[in-house]
């Protein structure tokens, strides 16, 4: 577990992840990152934007569904 602490960033606030921690993430200065919320009130943060992924399944599928056409289609 890490102890994050909330500081001042401007007239923001922000929170310092410590170099261990972006380490396990495979994260970098610059990169992103997204916060969902729990069912339980708690938060997980994750360099994995869940949305995106989510759509990224559903366009498989619907390619893997039609594949006939879109073989059609890259014929033209």
């Amino acid at each position: 577990m890490y102890e994050l602490k909330v500081r001042a960033v401007g007239s923001s606030s922000g929170v310092l992840l410590p170099k261990e921690m972006l380490a396990e993430l495979g994260l970098k200065q610059g990169d992103s990152v997204f916060a969902t919320k729990a069912p339980d009130g708690s938060f997980r943060i994750t360099p994995f934007d869940e949305r995106f992924e989510r759509q990224m399944r559903l366009a498989e599928e619907i390619m893997h569904e039609d594949r006939e056409v879109f073989r059609a289609l890259a014929k033209r």
